[in-house]
């Protein structure tokens, strides 16, 4: 089943004309997720803005696609954050690099965006990873 992690930017009920109550939520990309098991639901209360994990199954019926939400996992903050710290901080380490990672020439030239992409992308992840197993050995 598909997992993701997300950030929950609103959470919507409806009544549906059978009497049920749909619930969405609704992530900091502007996808949704729907369930009908008020076990999830009674979760999701005060959920805006954290972070969570979730499992959600997608099923097509015809030209739609209907993803429904089948389980959450509240995130400690500090978690999800170390991740997205160690990535934002690799990056800030790659921008200061670049005068030494691109070609003698490029500092006075405009470079491509692929090709500095091309160029940080590795040394970026090198650093990440490198942080990462710095915060894994505490």
């Amino acid at each position: 089943m598909p997992q993701a992690e997300v950030r929950v930017r609103e959470l919507k009920a409806f009544r549906t004309s059978g009497g049920n109550t749909r619930f969405v939520l609704l992530d900091d990309q502007g996808r949704e997720y729907s369930t009908f098991r008020e076990e999830i639901a009674a979760r999701l209360h005060g959920l805006e803005g954290k972070r969570a994990r979730i499992e959600y199954p997608e099923q097509r019926r015809g030209s739609y696609s209907n993803v429904y939400l089948d389980d959450i996992e509240i995130l400690d903050d500090r978690e999800s954050a170390s991740a997205e710290d160690a990535d934002e901080t690799a990056w800030k380490a790659a921008i200061d690099a670049a005068p030494y990672l691109l070609r003698r020439d490029a500092v006075e030239d405009e470079v491509p965006a692929a090709e500095l992409f091309e160029k940080l992308q590795p040394f970026k992840q090198l650093v990440a990873d490198d942080i990462e197993r710095s915060e894994d050995e505490k």
